[in-house]
């Protein structure tokens, strides 16, 4: 590449790179460390580009240009589809999928979705029941967002804090 400045850069790895290692996240998600380590390298790779941010490490990269790693968009991808499908934004395909009781009594946030029981080890990794003991683990004031711009503000301020 002839530039390595931070504006060409990271619009070019946000526009061409990022949407290729996404790409069926929700549905393929890697599981073993090795594929996730594989797609992590790239996007490392692709911020170390950057003048001047050689010296850094990886969480202090993307923290400075403002990113979350692979791991975080993919909680964050599967937290947002999971919202989607209680609200009603996939009727057909949605149906069953999630089932949802709301109570006050809960630690974290008062809506908490039940959990099926399974014999077999590879229906857990699933991506209902993966993304369900995140969503449990989730702040009150974003699962109780009264629209999903809302709650995608206040998921992105919740994942910004954690490391």
């Amino acid at each position: 590449m002839a530039s390595r400045s931070r504006e060409v850069i990271l619009p070019l790895y946000s526009a061409l790179m990022r949407p290729h290692l996404e790409s069926c996240i929700q549905l393929w998600g890697p599981k073993r460390k090795k594929d996730m380590k594989l797609l992590a390298r790239v996007q490392r790779r692709a911020t170390k580009m950057i003048q001047g941010m050689e010296h850094l490490s990886c969480e202090e990269r993307l923290r400075e240009l403002g990113l979350f790693s692979l791991e975080k968009r993919r909680l964050q991808e599967g937290l947002i589809e999971s919202l989607q499908y209680l609200k009603g934004a996939y009727k057909k395909a949605g149906e069953g999928l999630f089932t949802g009781a709301c109570s006050d009594r809960a630690r974290r946030n008062g809506f908490k979705l039940k959990e099926g029981r399974f014999r077999l080890d590879t229906r857990k990794k699933f991506f209902t029941m993966w993304v369900l003991r995140h969503w449990h683990r989730s702040p009150r004031e974003a699962v109780a967002a009264p629209s999903l711009e809302v709650f995608k503000a206040r998921l992105d301020g919740a994942l910004s804090n954690l490391i």
